[in-house]
């Protein structure tokens, strides 16, 4: 006898599922073009760094606008909470295991100093970068003035999830169109994973989305609250909702895939998913230049009596140059990131992103059952 069916359940793919297809035509990587447009500004490598405290930090984020990319400084975080931030980031790196989210808990209970969000732009600015701040919905609107005062660049609001509509007590909440309207910079709105919660919020102005919930080495989402989609196909998904806005509209908004990422393959993935830029935090916390000295942790949880992420040690490795340029001194695919990518687009025949968004790919055995066991074994 027929049973009907509550709810029916799609399968959903993360990195380690898929793989890509090379291309009938191959093109030398070197002229492959990677650049990101956000707004007004171009940057020479797809790669953005995550608005965390144990990952971005004044000078990381000048360092790392140097190398072409754009990191993301957390203006909810410590560096705006502390008149000297190395002293807080030191005592969560010291810290036991058990003591960790007891102190984190507390260290981001301490209010934000408005005076603070405007040095920190203010030295990043000073020294010729791209500036870009990010704030939860909940400050967005008290913080979007002060940092266009301190002439940021880039505004981005981010939450563990986002959306166009938000009902609250309050009648007068986060407005999106407003805000955009609001502030001369682009403003980049995340996290989300649906294509109809893409679509509505490329709806209201907005210049980027950030995608992903629940993917990231520090995050604790998919543990805490059971929310999230496997960075694979929560990017097909936004990226249908890009491509539908921009036949509709004529504007084209980009998608940057958000958490998750491991090895240089899973961000070839991403573009060939539809990506147009990646957002990455646990691969920079690791780097010789991340605050966080080895270890790395979600962003402030808004819940006083949740988790605020957890502290998660990723040891130091190299210098953030070596990560993204090479040379490398691993086999894991954990560093050259940008040589990763190229060369895959080369493969597939893809001379842009967008050309690489065309990329065939397949649902794949985990490379673990397709002989690598040796390499893990010793590895």
């Amino acid at each position: 006898m027929a049973t009907p069916r509550f709810k029916q359940l799609r399968r959903s793919y993360g990195f380690d599922e898929v793989a890509i297809v090379p291309g009938d035509v191959t093109i030398n990587p070197e002229q492959t073009n990677i650049d990101l447009k956000l707004g007004d500004f171009t940057f020479g490598i797809p790669v953005l760094a995550s608005a965390m405290d144990a990952v971005v930090d004044v000078s990381f984020a000048i360092l790392m606008n140097q190398l072409g990319g754009l990191a993301v400084l957390n203006l909810d975080g410590i560096q705006t909470r502390y008149d000297n931030p190395r002293e807080v980031l030191a005592e969560i790196a010291q810290v036991s295991g058990a003591e960790v989210t007891p102190l984190l808990q507390k260290v981001y209970s301490q209010p934000i100093k408005e005076n603070l969000i405007s040095e920190r732009i203010q030295a990043i600015k000073q020294s010729g970068a791209v500036c870009a701040v990010s704030a939860a919905p909940a400050n967005a609107k008290r913080f979007a003035p002060i940092a266009s005062e301190a002439r940021a660049d880039i505004f981005v609001v981010q939450a563990t999830v986002t959306s166009a509509r938000h009902l609250s007590k309050s009648s007068r909440g986060l407005i999106f169109p407003e805000l955009v309207k609001s502030v001369t910079m682009p403003v980049i709105v995340g996290n989300c994973v649906s294509y109809s919660a893409c679509l509505e919020l490329m709806q209201t102005g907005i210049s980027a989305i950030l995608v992903g919930v629940g993917p990231g080495a520090a995050c604790t989402t998919r543990e805490v609250l059971g929310v999230g989609v496997p960075q694979i196909t929560a990017t097909i998904d936004c990226a249908a909702a890009r491509d539908q806005y921009h036949k509709e509209s004529g504007r084209y908004v980009p998608i940057i895939t958000d958490g998750g990422f491991r090895k240089g393959g899973d961000l070839c993935k991403a573009v060939a998913a539809g990506a147009d830029a990646v957002m990455i935090g646990s691969i920079f916390a690791q780097t010789k230049e991340a605050p966080g000295r080895g270890y790395h942790w979600g962003m402030s949880q808004q819940h006083p009596a949740l988790p605020r992420g957890t502290r998660i040690k990723v040891g130091t490795t190299d210098t953030l140059a070596q990560i993204l340029f090479g040379p490398t001194s691993v086999t894991d695919g954990s560093q050259n990131l940008i040589g990763a990518l190229r060369t895959a687009m080369g493969i597939c025949g893809a001379a842009t992103i967008q050309e690489m968004h065309r990329a065939e790919m397949v649902i794949a055995p985990a490379i673990s059952t397709e002989g690598k066991s040796w390499q893990l074994s010793q590895a």
